[in-house]
């Protein structure tokens, strides 16, 4: 090789260096916060609400149901959750939904998600396809399967089959389904874990996956092995981070064992969970959204800027 070509070939590998450092910082995922942070300070004020967190910096929320046009079993059933919880808002908290795209447009916000439930999945989504696409949102979320949906191995055999019959829907509602992990379905059942089934049944061109760090970790599964052994299932994950390691007390598949666990939830980089090590592999398993959530977050001002700080530094 004479002087000329090694000059043009170390210029080419040094502009093909910078490229590639320019296409991994653009692949980070986008940052937003988990609604369920805040559900009274939305209760109260929710413009004011999304004032706040879009100051912290935060550009994406994800909201969470039921909304007016869930199924009555689903508003049902959220109530009795709600009242415990100590408040009784959700969805868009009495508004509309063009009365919501108006206000996250005003605060120069999106909502790539929302969650919603199983019934109103199966049954509306003409109605909940109508209101993704008013708010903007790519993707509707399944947050938890049903206690009584979910008891054993066959079950979750079936719900998957179900969850392929709803990617289908949303697909042709120009929407996508995804499915977020709880505390359930992590540890085996009859030798199978149920996590690693759906995943495994499930149609990847219809069915998504949303990552719960948190309850991820309190299951004892490995969030980092989640993602490098299921490159581009999981579109987004909630994070969180934990004060100290701490597992269930039992297999995570009821709400007592996940409330014991709320006190040691803390905002992302204050904790033991390797957020560098799992965001890092996020962006190489095509993770597209990160969203912050602090469940009832006692301090939001002062957790949720922490999170959103640490996370923008990785």
């Amino acid at each position: 090789m004479d002087r000329r070509q090694f000059v043009l070939t170390s210029v080419a590998a040094a502009v093909a260096a910078e490229i590639a450092r320019f296409d991994q910082r653009a692949s980070i995922p986008k940052l937003g916060i988990g609604l369920f942070s805040v559900p009274k300070l939305l209760d109260a004020d929710f413009s004011g609400t999304l004032g706040m967190l879009a100051a912290m910096g935060y550009r994406e929320v994800e909201l969470f149901g039921p909304y007016d046009f869930s199924a009555p079993e689903a508003i049902a059933r959220w109530k009795p959750i709600g009242a415990q919880l100590g408040f009784a808002g959700s969805g868009f908290f009495g508004l509309s939904a063009r009365q919501v795209r108006a206000i996250l447009d005003q605060h120069r916000l999106s909502a790539p998600s929302m969650h919603t439930d199983l019934v109103t999945l199966e049954t509306r989504m003409d109605l909940l396809a109508d209101a993704a696409r008013t708010i903007g949102c790519r993707y509707v979320v399944l947050p938890s399967i049903p206690d009584e949906e979910r008891r054993t191995l066959d079950q979750y055999r079936r719900m998957a089959d179900r969850f392929n019959v709803i990617g289908e829907k949303a697909q042709r509602a120009g929407i996508r389904f995804a499915y977020h992990n709880h505390g359930y379905g992590l540890v085996p059942m009859e030798g199978t874990v149920p996590l690693t089934m759906l995943l495994q049944r499930t149609d990847p061109a219809l069915v998504f996956f949303q990552m719960d760090l948190y309850w991820t970790v309190a299951g004892g599964m490995d969030p980092l092995a989640l993602l490098k052994g299921n490159p581009g299932r999981y579109v987004s994950m909630h994070v969180k981070d934990m004060k100290e390691a701490k597992r269930f007390r039992g297999d995570g598949g009821d709400a007592s064992q996940w409330m014991e666990l709320f006190p040691y939830m803390a905002p992302a980089g204050d904790g033991v969970i390797d957020l560098r090590a799992i965001v890092a592999q996020a962006r190489t398993s095509n993770v597209q959204h990160l969203f912050v959530e602090q469940d009832l977050v006692a301090n939001p001002g002062v957790a949720l800027k922490r999170s959103y700080d640490f996370l923008t530094s990785l």
